[in-house]
């Protein structure tokens, strides 16, 4: 039995992911703060809902997704029911292991994981991290869990607030670029529609053949960029303005940002 404790948005969509992976409803279980948003989820998917304690004490395995600043409070809550086999999953940003641990029952593992919103899709990022007490079983169940919904990695731990601020929030920074890039179309005199779609299919476009070619993406820029041509004078410009800067800067902003929250 899998419990996800705070099915909110990314608890849902993973709910959602497993459900259409082959479990069935009777695999899985979930925890909503609100009881109108556990009707919603019972009606939705055919699972149970039940209290924070019941699923800590009957699912193998617990998935926290509930947001960071609510992750003391949820352990608080199970800890006194959660046995020392008991798997814990946690996809709360900045929240370490050993903070799970230390307030968790002795040698229980805790597995971190950082996902994406396009888990909805199932084509999420997901970053995962062993804590003390996990070992290769417990990365493997969590990878089981997670890919249906997109691609699985493993990293040390001590990089997960970079993933956070690389792929956990890298949906945004691509939706943001393609924003710019509409608004400029209409700027050209094309109907937002029309400027949209162009732009969502050129970026679906160049992800698939980032992710198929195996080519580098200054080679694949390349191949592009002819010689005087309309591509190296966009180049120009956005190097210009400094908007490689810009990236690695923001992306930084949004790693310290993450463990500014995961302090308090």
């Amino acid at each position: 039995m899998i419990a996800i404790l705070g099915a909110g948005k990314m608890g849902e969509a993973l709910l959602s992911g497993v459900l259409r992976a082959g479990r069935p409803a009777s695999a899985l279980t979930a925890t909503a703060r609100r009881p109108e948003r556990g009707v919603l989820l019972r009606e939705r998917y055919g699972i149970e809902i039940v209290s924070n304690t019941e699923a800590a004490k009957t699912a193998d395995t617990l998935v926290l997704a509930v947001k960071p600043q609510d992750m003391g409070a949820l352990l608080a809550e199970i800890s006194p029911h959660v046995p020392a086999g008991r798997l814990v999953i946690s996809m709360a940003a900045g929240i370490t292991a050993a903070f799970i641990e230390e307030r968790l029952p002795e040698g229980v593992p805790v597995v971190r994981v950082m996902s994406n919103t396009p888990v909805l899709v199932d084509e999420a990022m997901s970053v995962i991290s062993a804590g003390a007490h996990a070992g290769e079983e417990h990365l493997l169940l969590a990878e089981e869990l997670l890919r249906p919904v997109g691609k699985v990695l493993r990293i040390p731990e001590a990089l997960q607030d970079g993933a956070t601020a690389l792929s956990g929030s890298g949906p945004a920074y691509f939706y943001y670029l393609v924003e710019a890039m509409v608004d400029a179309g209409i700027l050209l005199g094309m109907p937002r529609a029309a400027a949209l779609e162009m732009v969502v299919q050129s970026a679906v476009g160049a992800a698939v053949m980032l992710r198929d070619s195996g080519e580098h993406p200054v080679m694949l820029r390349e191949a592009v960029t002819s010689p005087g041509g309309t591509t190296i004078s966009a180049i120009r410009e956005l190097e210009r303005h400094g908007v490689r800067a810009a990236v690695l800067e923001a992306i930084e902003a949004a790693r310290d940002r993450g463990r500014a929250l995961a302090e308090g």
